[in-house]
């Protein structure tokens, strides 16, 4: 599906996770919750904070906010194609491929529940 190209994508990490693939210098492979790159195809990512809150709701409300990190990924320097796919009734960004840890140009904290 076609999207206008994002500056800026966003991805909801584990905190151990984007840890340890920063710690190690190599590149982030997780994709979701629990799932691999090599287990989904690609890294579930968000085109924004409205979308992030989403996610956060339907998938995440049993872990701890401060188990999970938000990555703010440079699209520029991916290296790997970004797909923008629908999903329900909203078109997310999907990167097939690994996220350099050079991408990373950011991380924060997830926002809390509402």
């Amino acid at each position: 599906m076609s999207a206008p190209p994002q500056k800026t994508l966003l991805h909801i990490a584990e905190r151990h996770h984007w840890e340890s693939a920063r710690d190690a210098g190599v590149p982030y492979t997780m994709s979701t919750l629990g799932r691999t790159l090599d287990e989904e195809g690609f890294i579930h990512c968000s085109s924004d904070t409205s979308q992030v809150d989403g996610v956060l709701a339907a998938f995440y409300t049993t872990i701890d906010r401060a188990d999970l990190v938000l990555l703010v990924i440079d699209a520029a320097r991916l290296g790997s194609p970004v797909r923008y796919e629908p999903v329900g009734d909203q078109v997310f960004p999907h990167v097939y491929g690994p996220i350099p840890v050079s991408a990373i140009i950011d991380v924060r904290s997830v926002p809390e529940n509402r």
